[in-house]
């Protein structure tokens, strides 16, 4: 190799180092055109200075103009732009993982819920979502659709599921302590095992939910539908359940307690009838 293509070689591998550094290369790009420019002007600077720098004041408040409303706009959206697009790829990620039952596809689906939460998005689709063993606790879900989930032997401490779809989503043995479930379509849902001590399900739909020797205690079933819902060896101590619409005495038979629960005179009076000692009578 000659003198001078080693020397070429030299300077291409120097340019090429330059230009993958975008601070570098701004930089030497803004002294190349500021010695240009000033070289330019320096007749002007010295036989018309008073002319001259009332031009460069007046280009200098369209640069300010232009900084403030063009450059501060053109962030804003590319900003926003950035953001959605992350919302975006959060959302596939979740949807890449559906339907796959396993410890990654759990955890990293639970990052995405997290994430999207920080953007403030609650209505997440979850469908046949695979959540075992993970930890949603004060996560923000109203609204969402999970049916089918599989959300066992998780916790929910204080999560909310307002309005959430929840129809057949498995929750067996998970802590759902103070959970918001509020208004949820949980048709099928199987709560078996679970934790549910102070658990808001204010006229929530639980038809045919499974509650078989699940902790009740203290939770708010006021106005909830609970045609079919299986109570076998819950506990329901201080639960309210007023205004629950087709729960039967039946259906109470086989609870853990009743003691200190709430029920319409209607219903109460028939407990005490035929389970007197559930509710300490």
């Amino acid at each position: 190799m000659s003198f001078v293509q080693k020397r070429l070689k030299k300077l291409n591998e120097l340019f090429n180092s330059i230009i993958e550094k975008p601070l570098l290369t701004s930089t030497l790009v803004l002294v190349a055109v500021t010695i240009i420019v000033l070289s330019l002007s320096m007749q002007y600077y010295i036989n018309e200075f008073d002319t001259f720098i009332q031009q460069v004041l007046a280009e200098a408040h369209g640069m300010i103009f232009d900084i403030a409303v063009i450059g501060i706009l053109i962030f804003w959206l590319n900003q926003n732009g950035e953001i959605r697009q992350r919302i975006r790829t959060y959302k596939d990620e979740i949807d890449d993982f559906r339907l796959w039952e396993s410890e990654e596809a759990a955890f990293r689906t639970v990052g995405n819920i997290k994430r999207l939460n920080r953007h403030k998005i609650h209505e997440i689709n979850l469908v046949n979502c695979y959540l075992s063993r993970t930890n949603l606790n004060y996560a923000n879900l109203a609204g969402s659709n999970m049916n089918s989930a599989n959300i066992s032997q998780s916790s929910l401490i204080e999560s909310n599921l307002e309005n959430a779809r929840l129809n057949q989503t498995n929750f067996e043995n998970s802590n759902l302590n103070q959970a918001n479930l509020k208004g949820a379509y949980a048709s099928g849902a199987n709560f078996k095992d679970a934790f549910l001590i102070k658990a808001h399900f204010e006229n929530a739909f639980l038809i045919k939910a499974n509650f078989n020797n699940a902790f009740l205690m203290e939770s708010d079933l006021q106005n909830c539908y609970l045609m079919g819902a299986d109570f076998e060896n819950a506990s329901l101590y201080k639960a309210d359940l007023r205004g629950a619409k087709g729960l039967t005495v039946e259906q109470l038979a086989k609870v853990k307690t009743l003691y200190l629960a709430k029920f319409d005179e209607e219903i109460l009076e028939q407990i005490k009838t035929a389970l007197p000692a559930l509710v300490g009578v």
